[in-house]
């Protein structure tokens, strides 16, 4: 049924061989292969895939012609017991995996049907002569990953749990936090009961001077962001005084899930990054029920630099969790994240090595700019443009000016890895982890720089889209509030006076705006429209000036916020659109109520953001700025 790897075999139809008799490597890449080999213990065959020496396409196409059928490990019988028989890294290392006996052999899968020492291996761990089959590096590491990854995404899982419980999201509310919501509205309809005009009033006043307080937060932190341009910048220079050898090894973690559309993009993206590619450690991370992805991967018929990683299928099933997952399995001094649809500056990562030369040891944070390549597709690309060339351009200079901490976005900040691990890395049951992790590295004492590079992506454009893309956003916010509360008086000593106010009045206040928005409209315009006695009982003169006063001068400082943010970038064509801001905002306040009932029914749910969708995706290379 397989052919057989005899001497003769191993001796004149080795892979190294063959690419070399047919020009597609050359002798001075196959020095360099060989080189890397000796360094790290890969196989020939993991060099030549994970950093792009053959397209995957290409080496299928070697083994049919060497006479070996490429099987599908999916859909093969397959032995746990048996795969448990070697190390899973020394089986990564390879290539090649064993995974049942049959007729008194051991069937072996390889990437590489013809090398030697694997066979070798697995001859003498079993006593046992082998039946060698061939299979995609993809496919090798799902079987690797699924039978023998659970142990290391138990601890992927829980590892922020175990070393710091307090801050862990695998419970939403606490007990305690519940009292005190109980005992909170327990006095308040007691108070109602005696005086309720009087009761409604309170609430009134209560949720105008936060609505006030936190819109004039960010209008203040974008005025700072305006004064003080406080992007590092790292200049051309400064990036050829570091020669390629003395570059560390980065680590760029790429989840996916449900992405066979954009998988290629992403790939050549990220292969066209200006850093030395045996410094790369590339981990694609797929997840192990993604079938349609992990067989798009097979089809890149380009050479991409990168390594899959399966992440096993236990819950919760969250981006955060593969994360950990792939950063158990990290190599390099430096990590960062990119999205599925991702396109980084070509010099982001050499200019995150330059900055973290010069800067103090605290930082260990970098976090680069992120904007849309697509942005004049439609209302929502525009607005979501304005948005975040205003978040990026003036709320984090003005977060980073007045020392207050800084929630991370969810791509292209870049860390040291050390210290990533030292704080238990990200909170798998947080769906906004990036925020989170940005307030418990500031709570530590650490702190993030923001840096002149941009990494561009592609704007939600379909509205159902949106609507979860952002509800789970605000449901995050609301879980990291929820958990850094759990002991304000800690928090308070952890992050500073300062700190605290900002994080009530950012963390906190974003998603109470999102929320309260829609009911002080209501009301307003109800009592504009009847001059109703009963709402003038609830809202005395002076309690709905404040009312008014806040529901003109909070939409005109977001108008006028997001008309700032179009000067950076001269992006000037999209002025006019910062007048329908308020339109936006009651978008924001939809998706806000969905977060808000997912966060009591189903807090851990990952809503789906669909990639690709956009025209302008099948075109995109690098984005002119």
């Amino acid at each position: 049924m397989f052919p057989e790897v005899g001497k003769d075999l191993e001796k004149k139809r080795t892979i190294a061989k063959y690419l070399l008799k047919k020009g597609i490597i050359t002798e001075q890449q196959v020095e360099e292969i060989e080189k890397f080999c000796a360094e790290t213990g890969w196989s020939f065959a993991k060099v030549c895939l994970t950093f792009g020496y053959v397209s995957r396409i290409k080496w299928a196409e070697i083994l049919e012609e060497i006479g070996f059928n490429l099987i599908d490990l999916k859909k093969e019988k397959i032995d746990k017991g048996v795969v448990l028989y070697l190390n899973m890294l020394v089986m990564e290392q390879y290539l090649g995996v064993p995974i049942r006996k049959e007729d008194g052999k051991v069937i072996v899968a390889m990437v590489d049907p013809t090398d030697v020492e694997f066979i070798e291996l697995v001859k003498n761990i079993f006593k046992s002569d082998v039946k060698v089959i061939s299979a995609m590096d993809v496919d090798i590491v799902w079987v690797l990953h699924k039978y023998l990854g659970p142990p290391f995404c138990r601890i992927a899982i829980y590892n922020l749990l175990w070393k710091d419980p307090d801050r862990s999201a695998v419970v939403t509310i606490t007990g305690a936090q519940t009292a005190v919501i109980v005992a909170i509205i327990t006095i308040y309809l007691i108070y109602f009961s005696i005086n309720p005009i009087s009761a409604l009033i309170f609430v009134n006043i209560i949720v105008a001077f936060l609505y006030l307080f936190s819109i004039l937060f960010k209008f203040v932190l974008s005025l700072v962001g305006a004064r003080y341009e406080l992007q590092e910048i790292v200049k051309a220079e400064e990036i050829k005084s570091i020669p390629d050898e003395k570059l560390p090894i980065y680590t760029i973690l790429l989840p996916v899930y449900k992405e066979p559309r954009v998988i290629s993009k992403l790939v050549e993206s990220i292969s066209r990054l200006d850093y030395p590619k045996f410094k790369l450690d590339v981990k694609l991370l797929l997840e192990e029920d993604d079938i349609e992805t992990i067989e798009a991967i097979k089809r890149i018929d380009f050479p991409a630099v990168f390594e899959p990683i399966v992440v096993p299928s236990e819950i919760p099933k969250t981006k955060p969790k593969a994360c950990d997952y792939g950063l158990l399995f990290a190599r390099g001094k430096y990590l960062t994240i990119y999205d599925a649809e991702d396109v980084p500056d070509s010099d982001q990562l050499k200019k995150v090595v330059a900055l973290f030369d010069k800067l103090p040891e605290e930082y260990i944070c970098v976090q680069c700019a992120l904007n849309y390549y697509n942005r004049e597709e439609n209302f929502l690309t525009r607005m979501f443009t304005l948005e975040y060339s205003y978040w990026f351009d003036y709320m984090l200079p003005g977060l980073n000016r007045l020392g207050l901490p800084i929630p991370l976005g969810g791509t292209s900040n870049h860390f040291k890895k050390d210290k990533l691990e030292e704080l238990a890395g990200w909170d798998p049951f947080n769906v906004t982890e990036d925020a989170d992790l940005g307030i418990r590295a500031y709570a530590k004492g650490y702190k993030v720089a923001v840096l002149d590079s941009t990494t561009y992506e592609e704007a939600n454009k379909a509205l159902k889209n949106w609507i979860r893309q952002r509800s789970r956003w605000i449901k995050g916010y609301i879980q990291t509030y929820l958990v850094h509360m759990r002991h304000p008086v800690e928090l308070i000593k952890k992050v500073g006076l300062k700190g605290f106010i900002s994080f009530q009045l950012f963390i906190g206040g974003t998603p109470f705006v999102f929320l309260a928005n829609p009911v002080m409209w209501f009301i307003f315009i109800i009592w504009l429209l009847t001059k109703s006695d009963l709402i003038g009982l609830v809202f005395p003169d002076w309690v709905m000036y404040i009312s008014n006063f806040n529901f003109l001068l909070g939409n005109t400082l977001m108008i006028y916020m997001n008309m700032m943010s179009v000067f950076r970038r001269k992006y000037y064509n999209l002025l006019p659109f910062a007048l329908l801001n308020p339109f936006y905002w009651i978008l924001h306040s939809i998706a806000s109520y969905k977060a808000l009932w997912q966060l009591i029914s189903n807090p851990f749910y990952w809503e789906k953001t669909e990639h690709g969708i956009s025209e302008f995706f099948k075109y995109i290379h690098h984005p002119k700025k």
